[in-house]
């Protein structure tokens, strides 16, 4: 069962928004270890969807079975339309791959590796297109140079374009951006955010959680195996997000009065600053009332600063919380 936050549509949710459909999946590898336990969820149409999860979390394994590279030890998937272990060949020709490592032929030229992925799920030549996708990641100059002689950042170039030779109306990137420079890494989410715009839906696992709350319109966090949270970016910001009010004080404390015992507040900074803390939930005129009560008990401040939590600081609680305590 999800442990937090479960926003995970029902089984029999079916609509022509969901693209893909992961229902009770698990996966057991030789030796016991499960790798994925009931993984229930929906990718919507020409969304950009994040999954988000540390080392060994399950991300590459639940892409891999969408994609039809791993087998399921139990559960389905649906790819636009398709089911991935009765009607593989249909299926897998709607998803486009950009996997973590290269594996091709070193001693191909760009345009042949591309254009042969491209051949691999029957599209006809189209050397336009081709251009066109070398062009936009930047790799029309490389395009008679072998695999070999290339950067580590082009090759993760000719990755994406491999994946995106047969026109996928899925695209997953599973970690992209993991040791590319500065330049591929911006050229890369632009061409996502035109892919998305002309309607392909993206699949993303990342460990640079500022691009998924940059780019993603929906969030899911998995850990040991388990989806615990499916949500759309802002809700998911909105209920776990945590801030933070700082005042600074003109005369420092010891201790809070017995009146203020009832507000969330810490002396800090050797009682030179009181810190409010609240769930973004919480109504903000709480704020208004706060600093009338510190008022009423004769305590001034002479600066306030605020901040809230970042993605990042929601997925560590996330995934540390104890199963036990969000249960």
């Amino acid at each position: 069962m999800p442990r937090t936050l479960p926003n995970i549509p029902p089984p029999e949710a079916q609509s022509t928004n969901v693209i893909v459909a992961v229902r009770g999946v698990n996966k057991v590898y030789a030796g016991g270890f499960q790798a994925l336990k009931n993984v229930d969820l929906d990718i919507r149409r020409g969304e950009i969807f994040a999954l988000l999860g540390p080392n060994g979390a399950g991300k590459t394994t639940l892409i891999g079975i969408i994609c039809g590279i791993v087998k399921a030890s139990a559960g389905s998937v649906v790819a636009d339309g398709h089911d991935i272990a009765r009607d593989y060949r249909a299926a897998r020709a709607s998803i486009g791959l950009v996997p973590q490592e290269l594996h091709t032929d070193a001693f191909e030229s760009v345009w042949a590796t591309v254009s042969f992925s491209r051949g691999l799920f029957g599209k006809p030549p189209d050397p336009g297109y081709i251009e066109k996708i070398l062009r936009d990641l930047s790799l029309w100059d490389k395009r008679n140079e072998k695999i070999m002689a290339l950067s580590g950042g082009m090759k993760r170039r000719v990755l994406i374009a491999k994946a995106l030779s047969h026109e996928p109306s899925i695209l997953f990137l599973d970690e992209p951006s993991a040791g590319v420079d500065v330049e591929l890494r911006h050229d890369m989410w632009r061409m996502v955010r035109a892919l998305r715009e002309r309607g392909t839906t993206i699949i993303l696992t990342t460990h640079y959680i500022e691009e998924a709350e940059d780019m993603a319109d929906r969030i899911g966090v998995i850990s040991k195996g388990e989806l615990i949270v499916v949500e759309d970016k802002a809700v998911l910001m909105r209920k776990l997000g945590k801030k933070q009010l700082t005042l600074t004080l003109r005369l420092p404390i010891d201790e809070l009065p017995a009146g203020l015992s009832h507000w969330p507040l810490e002396i800090a900074e050797s009682g030179l600053a009181l810190v409010y803390s609240f769930d973004s939930q919480t109504e903000e005129t709480g704020i208004a009332e706060l600093l009338n009560a510190l008022a009423e008990h004769g305590i001034e401040f002479r600066d306030l600063r605020s901040s809230e939590s970042s993605l990042e600081d929601i997925f560590v609680s996330l995934v540390h919380q104890p199963k036990e305590a969000s249960a």
